[in-house]
């Protein structure tokens, strides 16, 4: 059994079967339409996050976990460990990471435990990747501190970019510029993003979603593709498919992971959207 055990938030969208299978423990953010609130993957059907989305009124809001959350999760997996990794989204774009930092200063005060809560500096795999590589060096039998160096020194490393369908979801939540969204709209082009340290930054643009998806397949190539990749996809099977049979130009299929983002990143970024994420070498 591992010594350290690892934590993350429902945000780094690693799948369920691999979370299990490396013993990492997620705790879910919530989005809320109207009065009523639901866990992120727990409580909500994407199928039903989209119908609630195109018929309500206004648009969701979403929160971090509450600190009772990480408090409770941090109790727990200290009944069978001293060490724990709790690893999260970019604190750039959410205050999870506050208030796991939060909880775990009230844990370690109660009971014999210590926590490292470490900034990803990322969001979705790019996040994921991160926490991966820190229950696959929980399983190894390094100790907390040795985990949390090799995962912040990886920081760097992280890659996400991604193709949004339309910026209208990132600007009504505060994530963009509205100016830029509106002149986005008017070009009526495909916006291209990425990720780096933290802060949300745009690299290109293209008319079609077919051509979006081969300069996504481009720049990962040209920034350094590793040999484990993930493509994540907000309601959008067709486009990651299509992307991941470009990708297998590079790198062989069984080293290509497709997954689907939850509803709490999907009313930021919208359906159609698909991403990229990695940790380059």
């Amino acid at each position: 059994m591992p010594l350290v055990k690892v934590v993350t938030d429902s945000l780094a969208d690693i799948p369920a079967s691999l979370a299990k299978g490396l013993d990492i423990t997620t705790v879910p953010c919530t989005v809320q339409f109207g009065t009523k609130s639901y866990r992120d993957k727990l409580d909500l059907k994407m199928d039903e996050f989209h119908r609630l989305l195109a018929a309500s009124p206004k648009p969701p809001t979403t929160s971090n976990p509450a600190p009772g959350a990480f408090e409770d999760a941090y109790s727990r997996l200290a009944q069978t460990t001293n060490q724990i990794i709790s690893i999260h989204v970019s604190s750039t774009l959410s205050g999870t990471w506050n208030t796991a930092r939060v909880a775990a200063e009230t844990i370690e005060h109660h009971l014999r435990v210590q926590i490292a809560v470490v900034d990803s500096q990322q969001l979705s795999m790019a996040q994921g990747w991160l926490v991966i590589m820190a229950a696959r060096l929980a399983q190894q039998g390094l100790n907390l501190i040795e985990i949390t160096k090799r995962v912040e020194g990886a920081r760097s490393r992280a890659r996400i970019i991604a193709m949004l369908d339309t910026l209208e979801y990132a600007e009504r939540s505060g994530r963009l510029n509205k100016s830029a969204a509106k002149v986005t709209s008017m070009l009526n082009v495909k916006p291209l993003l990425s990720l780096t340290g933290g802060e949300v930054v745009p690299i290109g643009a293209a008319r079609t979603q077919n051509g979006a998806l081969d300069r996504l397949s481009e720049l990962a190539s040209e920034m350094g593709l590793s040999d484990e990749v993930s493509i994540v996809h907000c309601y959008a099977e067709i486009l990651a498919k299509r992307l991941k049979r470009l990708l297998m130009n590079q790198l062989p299929e069984d080293r290509i992971t497709v997954c689907e983002t939850g509803p709490v990143s999907g009313a930021h970024v919208g359906p159609g959207a698909v991403c990229i994420a990695w940790l380059a070498r």
